[in-house]
């Protein structure tokens, strides 16, 4: 039985992760995890799993749950808290589903503490993937992705020679405004920008999606993920969700993964590999009632936040934490309704524009130019 820590429990792939180990009692248990501010399905939580650490994100919440459950579990809070969950000596592996660049620091001291890690936060690969492909080596543990991209590349990698990848190519659902003008983006609402037309997500991550940011995130994770240059690892819409992304190899043979967009999959392979098990209430893939799959080409000029992943992503050093911070600062704003959608990448370029590039930053750097940024953008909003 694999013993799981779980960091995000109370998000969207925090819920979708309980839901596989609720379906797999015999062979996922969970021991540790952390919850933000929402404290009533954190409750729930510990009732049903009874798990021996619970982290949440507030002093006042972990007091509240300490005189509710007693010595049912050990409780902390904050990001002390955060990194007990994801060291929890009891745990086998961690499971990172929190949101944004917190998820940093816990990721590694996980690694350093032998864990192997099943990532699900973008961030902490954008961000700082030197560092932690750094340790993973020196730890000689593993990172499992649960992103649908990035797990169907991996899948496709089984029993192959990766110096024989020619190009990985990112398949991008395009989002809730993909037939939409920049003209017409102008007027959409926040309301408008959640409706994502095949994907149920988490607010920041669908806004991400309707930028491209998310697609310019995942590209960045993909190089450090799978070793390769920016020159290749390509892009493409595909508005089915049905291939999660491809490989190309030497021979310009193409391996894809497909499945129904259904996050639970990914995750619960993070969780069984290298085996594969039954999924309850999954749908299968009925490629006759699909009956046809759309491939375009991507426009980085109509979806900019992908452009400027790209280019920081080449960049590299310390601009990749600088387009991360910027735009989570920004997506906030929008999401608060206090700057319309289309300001989102333009406050992302000029953090971009006015930074310092930093050639191989510590982590300390990163934070502090993940704070620097994120006080700049919020000085412009």
């Amino acid at each position: 039985m694999k013993r799981i820590s779980l960091l995000g429990a109370t998000g969207s792939i925090g819920t979708q992760t309980l839901d596989v180990i609720r379906n797999h009692p015999n062979e996922f248990k969970l021991v540790s995890f952390s919850a933000g501010s929402n404290i009533n399905l954190t409750r729930k939580i510990i009732l049903e799993f009874q798990p021996e650490f619970v982290s949440v994100a507030g002093r006042e919440d972990c007091v509240r749950l300490k005189n509710e459950f007693g010595d049912a579990a050990a409780f902390s809070y904050g990001e002390e808290g955060l990194i007990e969950a994801a060291v929890y000596k009891g745990a086998d592996l961690l499971v990172n589903a929190v949101l944004g660049s917190v998820g940093l620091l816990p990721t590694l001291k996980a690694i350093e503490a032998g864990k192997t890690v099943a990532i699900a936060n973008k961030e902490t690969l954008v961000t700082a993937g030197h560092l932690v492909l750094e340790a993973a080596e020196k730890a000689k543990t593993e990172i499992l992705p649960i992103d649908s991209e990035h797990s169907a590349i991996f899948q496709c990698l089984q029993g192959e020679n990766r110096n024989e990848i020619e190009r990985l190519i990112i398949t991008a659902s395009g989002g809730s405004f993909r037939d939409y003008t920049r003209e017409q983006l102008m007027h959409v609402t926040v309301k408008d920008a959640l409706n994502h037309p095949n994907w149920s997500m988490g607010a920041k991550i669908t806004i991400d999606s309707a930028t491209m940011m998310n697609k310019g995130l995942e590209v960045i994770e993909a190089h450090w993920l799978f070793g390769l240059p920016y020159e290749k690892i390509d892009t493409v819409l595909h508005r089915e969700s049905i291939v999660h992304s491809l490989v190309e190899f030497q021979d310009f043979s193409v391996k894809a993964q497909l499945g129904t967009p259904d996050m639970r999959i990914p995750i619960q392979y993070a969780l069984s590999y290298p085996n594969r098990m039954e999924l309850p209430d999954a749908k299968r893939l009925d490629l006759a009632e699909i009956g046809r799959l759309h491939f375009e080409k991507m426009d980085e000029d109509r979806f900019y936040c992908l452009k400027l992943a790209y280019e920081a992503g080449r960049i590299g050093g310390s601009m990749p934490a600088v387009l991360n911070a910027a735009n989570e600062t920004a997506v906030n704003a929008f999401l608060q309704e206090k700057i319309p959608f289309l300001q989102i990448d333009q406050l992302i370029e000029k953090a971009l524009a006015r930074h310092n590039v930093i050639k191989h930053p510590d982590l300390e750097t990163i934070r502090a130019v993940d704070a620097e940024t994120r006080a700049y953008v919020s000085s412009l909003i």
